[in-house]
């Protein structure tokens, strides 16, 4: 069943979007707050559960919230509140450890200037540490990520921007979050702005890292470079998509055979599309560029994961000039060499973006995002039954 788009200026175009099939549950709203609820992040834990995080607006400035979901996503608790601080506190992730313990990183602006700050609960969310500092930067610091690998190290990635330079920093804990390496920084861009970064992490403990670095103020490519000894050293960066256009957004997957998979959005055609590469040898050579959407408005924003089936799967934000905007889908079970249809998954008011998706250990997918709904921002979820 194909559903037709129509156009604004009198023009028709047709996009072909599959309608959302019964293997996805309805859409949840988990916020109503008076302020933004903003930039979610997800992950799911041993048992299926999916846990989120975000930036809210309610208390007056921007604070972290929580909420997790002890059944696979059906019923969620009230919101929870995780930082009180006179400054903003934002840009949230979140990781879980194959034992279930929970461990949060944000920016906060508690020192007088954004430093990355953590908390961890030993009981899936129940109680949480107190707050700790984990970064001193001559600027700012901003944009963390973090995940384990399969030796259970923790790895964090944040964003520092010193003397007008956006550049990428790293360091890792090997005991769970109690003590953390001395920090490297992994990129000299002498850019203003890094647009987007992601990791991935494969079963040997090879560390995998891309981002978009604007090579002039007009341009942006994407970059990729790795680690083979668990975060000690890194190879130089290396330009992983060539093309004349900008390239942003990166997000990057490995399969069980440690085959690499990374989606951008990407400007080629004159709008916002999706593209895909893979590489099959840690990174050393990847496959041509792979265009997987096509649409009058902008495709932006994609997230992958790959769950333990080895299947693919794609969402992002498609915007459609005059027709509002929507969360796609898209999955290949060939490890990329095809793909389904996109799916449409959402049909809420406002424009939902930023869309972000964990796959558990039944293979069952977890998608966050956020709408507006009238003049404030709510968190929504919904979730893929496989």
């Amino acid at each position: 069943m194909k559903r037709t788009v129509l156009m604004s200026a009198g023009l028709y175009f047709f996009l072909l979007i599959s309608i959302a099939q019964a293997d996805w549950t309805p859409t949840k709203r988990l916020t109503w707050n008076s302020g933004d609820s903003l930039f979610p992040e997800i992950a799911a834990d041993s048992s299926g559960n999916p846990h989120l995080v975000w930036t809210d607006a309610s208390p007056g400035n921007y604070e972290v919230f929580y909420t997790n979901s002890t059944d696979g996503g059906a019923i969620w608790p009230a919101n929870r509140r995780l930082t009180w601080n006179s400054g903003s506190s934002g840009s949230p992730a979140i990781a879980v450890e194959p034992s279930g313990k929970l461990h949060l990183v944000w920016a906060d602006e508690a020192p007088g200037h954004s430093e990355i700050y953590c908390r961890n609960s030993p009981d899936g969310g129940t109680t949480w540490t107190a707050s700790r500092r984990l970064t001193w930067t001559l600027g700012s610091a901003g944009g963390p990520a973090i995940g384990p690998d399969s030796s259970g190290n923790l790895h964090l990635f944040w964003l520092a921007y010193i003397a007008g330079a956006e550049e990428i920093y790293y360091k890792k804990s090997a005991d769970s979050g109690a003590t953390w390496s001395t920090e490297k920084r992994l990129t000299w861009t002498s850019a203003p702005l890094v647009w987007g970064h992601a990791f991935a992490m494969d079963s040997s403990g090879d560390v995998y890292l891309t981002w978009c670095k604007f090579v002039d103020p007009s341009h942006s490519a994407i970059y990729f470079k790795k680690s083979t000894d668990g975060g000690s050293t890194w190879t130089p960066g290396e330009k992983l998509i060539w093309t004349s256009a900008n390239s942003r957004r990166p997000s990057i997957a490995v399969d069980g055979n440690g085959h690499l998979h990374v989606v951008c959005r990407e400007n080629t055609p004159g709008n916002w599309e999706i593209y895909y590469k893979k590489s099959t040898d840690g990174g050393t050579t990847w496959s041509a560029g792979r265009r997987l959407t096509w649409t009058s408005g902008d495709s932006v924003d994609p997230d992958i994961v790959i769950d333990s089936s080895g299947d693919v799967h794609v969402v992002w934000s498609c915007l459609e000039s005059g027709a509002g905007g929507f969360i796609a889908y898209k999955k290949s079970t060939d490890g990329g060499a095809t793909w389904t249809s996109a799916q449409r998954l959402t049909w809420v008011l406002g424009l939902p973006s930023l869309p972000v998706i964990a796959a558990d250990s039944s293979d069952n997918l977890h998608l966050g995002f956020y709408s507006y709904i009238g003049d404030d921002a709510e968190v929504f979820y919904k979730k893929h039954i496989k």
